[in-house]
């Protein structure tokens, strides 16, 4: 209770304290939920045993739109230098059709990149799509295509999904594929490293599933870009392995640089069309059938949006797809109550971003009046806002030792690390976590709207071109291997 009388000011910040506390304290409470969980990660030692008979043909799919040539040549370049028997992999861009400049500029790179093929995806209402239609038509677990008020709609969204359902269909049939091959994917921007498929050979021993992380190359070419990385740097770097669990909690993919079965992914349905993103669902719908997951600790990397805008832009689809998976699809896909609260709670730090910026300085606060203008807040009230200080202090510091680790996987340079480090200072974070409130509200509106179905690009510059193509980038990127890596990998 109150010492004495409070004013009405005062009452109002007792409640604002009391929500964004409790509040603040959930997601600590979710934090050490995912941090007690154990992380299954592929055991690259192993790869000494591999024989000649236990490389898995890797068909990598390459969705684009409207992309650089220079772009494409920094990715496919990073490909060429896989450590990895060449008859074994195959690579194959996938433009729309109607992608003309893309598809120029994929001829030419075929001319540099031996191992490139094309496959054009035409509109759905091309004869070619037939063989989706079919394999829906006899597999219940495309929901999509059985039920609700889009089922057996053949108009599909023009979008990566769209890319991806094309050209498994196309490919999966191809006699010249053994039965056991294997599904990857990157983006436009995607630099692999030389492990990459070695990752999968050996990682397919004791999964179904493989994920490698992501980590942006062009930390420090703005302000926003630098934001944008942190983001890859929290959750890619820190949480996302947990979500592995021993295969006990559902799990999301990455959107990119993920290993299936390709019996699997017929078996499974292949991917959701009508979702903004297909990273969650299809994540979620393979835990509910079995298939557990490993993680490739050797990242990918990519390039962040250089401006707020075009990372608004970007975030606001992910919010939307994360919305609309975590909705109807876990009840067409059987999932129970708890599992659904545990597939929620895959979504809390994102929703949390808001939380995190009011909490500490509310709780701050707090603490400040009490002590120094003697408000009427209780003890236990100032007590409550110190264990959330003291907890947010203790986070940040485990945080910012594995940001630290990473920059290495991008960096040999002392004075970039350090340079990266000062960007993403408390101060800094806390602003970047108010912003985040933006893509948060608008990809919710996008979501009770239906929108976001149509691929709407995040721009690409070849910002990482430099860092892959000259030998300074992480993981045996053409040539590269800074010493920054090589100590992080192992960790």
């Amino acid at each position: 209770m109150l010492a004495t009388s409070p004013t009405m000011g005062e009452w109002g910040f007792v409640a604002l304290f009391m929500t964004t506390q409790t509040l603040y304290l959930l997601t600590f409470i979710v934090d050490a939920y995912f941090f007690t969980r154990p992380r299954n990660i592929v055991d690259m030692t192993q790869a000494a045993s591999l024989g000649p008979d236990d490389y898995p043909t890797i068909v990598m799919f390459y969705p684009v739109l409207d992309e650089l040539e220079s772009t494409m040549r920094t990715t496919l370049s990073s490909v060429g230098a896989v450590d990895y028997p060449p008859d074994r992999f195959r690579v194959i861009a996938i433009p729309n059709a109607n992608d003309e400049e893309t598809i120029a500029s994929l001829q030419r790179l075929r001319g540099e990149f031996a191992f490139l093929e094309v496959i054009e995806v035409p509109p759905t209402s091309d004869a070619r799509w037939q063989k989706v239609w079919d394999a829906w038509d006899a597999n219940p677990k495309a929901y999509w295509w059985h039920r609700g008020d889009r089922a057996r709609n053949r108009d599909l969204p023009p979008k990566k999904t769209r890319q991806l359902i094309y050209s498994f269909y196309q490919t999966f049939e191809d006699p010249g594929l053994p039965a056991g091959f294997l599904v990857n994917y990157i983006d436009a921007d995607s630099a692999i490293p030389r492990d990459h498929f070695l990752g999968a050979a050996v990682g397919m021993r004791d999964y179904d599933v493989l994920q490698a992380t992501n980590v942006a190359g062009n930390l420090n070419v703005s302000m926003a870009a630098s934001w944008h990385a942190f983001d890859h740097m929290t959750w890619d770097g820190r949480k996302y392995a947990h979500l592995t669990a021993d295969g006990k909690h559902p799990y999301w993919m990455l959107g990119k640089g993920l290993f299936f079965k390709g019996a699997d992914v017929h078996a499974l349905g292949s991917f959701h069309p009508w979702i903004t993103i297909e990273d969650p669902e299809v994540g979620m719908r393979f835990w509910k059938n079995g298939r557990r997951l490993g993680v490739l600790e050797s990242p990918l990397i990519e390039e962040v949006p250089h401006t707020l805008t075009q990372g608004i832009t970007q975030r606001k689809r992910w919010v939307a797809g994360f919305f609309q998976s975590l909705g109807g699809p876990l009840d067409e896909m059987g999932f129970t109550r708890r599992e659904k609260a545990m597939a929620w709670l895959n979504f809390a730090p994102c929703l949390s971003m808001w939380v995190n910026a009011i909490g500490i300085p509310v709780g701050a606060a707090a603490i400040y009046l009490a002590l120094v203008q003697h408000s009427h807040l209780p003890l236990w009230a100032v007590l409550f806002a110190a264990l959330n200080l003291t907890l947010f202090v203790t986070s940040l510091a485990f945080l910012y030792q594995g940001v630290w680790v990473r920059t290495g996987l991008v960096s040999a340079s002392l004075r970039d690390r350090i340079w990266y480090m000062v960007r993403v200072n408390p101060l800094s974070v806390m602003l970047w976590w108010t912003i985040w409130t933006i893509p948060l509200w608008i990809g919710w509106r996008m979501f009770r709207r239906g929108d976001g179905l149509v691929w709407e690009r995040t721009a690409k510059i070849d910002a990482n071109a430099v860092l892959v193509r000259s030998g300074l980038a992480a993981p045996g990127l053409a040539g590269g291997n800074p010493p920054a890596f090589a100590a992080a990998a192992t960790r």
